[in-house]
């Protein structure tokens, strides 16, 4: 499944790129929630929280069923 994972995430590294960034699949919870890693510029992004929503948790869940959610282990932080 990680690999399935990957692979969605393939529509959204160009975008990512063009700014210096990266993402990288740490793990997947017992749970089904992907652990990601940001690379690059996106690290200290202040648009992480809404690339996350609307590109990496939105690639990831059209093309892997049954995933709840996505988080990322560095970053900036939102309450």
């Amino acid at each position: 499944m990680l690999a399935q994972i990957d692979a969605a995430l393939n529509d959204v590294r160009p975008h990512l790129a063009v700014d210096g960034g990266n993402v990288e699949v740490v793990d997947l919870t017992d749970d089904h929630v992907v652990q990601i890693r940001w690379m690059g510029n996106c690290q200290n992004c202040s648009m992480s929280v809404m690339t996350m929503r609307a590109g990496i948790e939105q690639a990831i869940k059209s093309k892997v069923p049954g995933i709840k959610g996505v988080e990322a282990l560095n970053g900036l932080t939102v309450a």
